[in-house]
C-alpha cells in the first residue's frame, strides 16, 4: 500500500477516484483491503437498520438475536420501483423479509428489523 497513491485517491472525487484506480490496475483503493482485512480477521460485520427518520451502519461480530433480515441487494432493487413507509411491507409480501433467529450469521450489508418487547 502506497501512501503517497492513498492521499491521491482520498483527494478526488468518487468517480475519478475509480477511474484513477482502474488506470493503476485496482478494483479498490489500499485503505479499503485493509479494512475489509481487518473486519475479516476480527469477525465482524456491518448491517444496516432502517426507520422513518434515519438509515444506520452498525458493526458486531456476526451472529444475531431474533429479527427480520432483508439483503442490501434485495432491498435496493425493491427500493428502485417501491417508494415509502411501506417498502418492509412489500419486501413481506414478496418473501424477501425474513425471520431469522439467534443461530443466523448476519451477512455485510444485510438490513435488519430488530425484534423484541418493550
Amino acid at each position: 500500500m502506497s501512501a503517497q497513491v492513498e492521499k491521491e485517491i482520498a483527494q478526488l472525487s468518487p468517480g475519478d477516484a475509480t477511474l484513477f484506480l482502474a488506470d493503476i490496475g485496482l478494483e479498490e483503493s489500499g485503505t479499503s483491503r485493509l479494512a475489509r482485512a481487518v473486519y475479516e480477521r476480527l469477525g465482524l460485520i456491518s448491517f444496516l437498520t432502517i426507520g422513518e427518520d434515519e438509515v444506520r451502519a452498525w458493526t458486531i461480530r456476526r451472529g444475531l438475536g431474533r429479527a427480520e433480515v432483508i439483503g442490501f441487494g434485495d432491498y435496493a432493487a425493491l427500493a428502485a420501483v417501491n417508494r415509502g413507509p411501506r417498502l418492509l411491507a412489500v419486501a413481506k409480501e414478496k418473501a424477501l423479509l425474513r425471520l431469522e433467529g439467534k443461530d443466523y450469521l448476519v451477512r455485510d450489508g444485510d438490513i435488519i428489523d430488530f425484534r423484541f418487547n418493550v
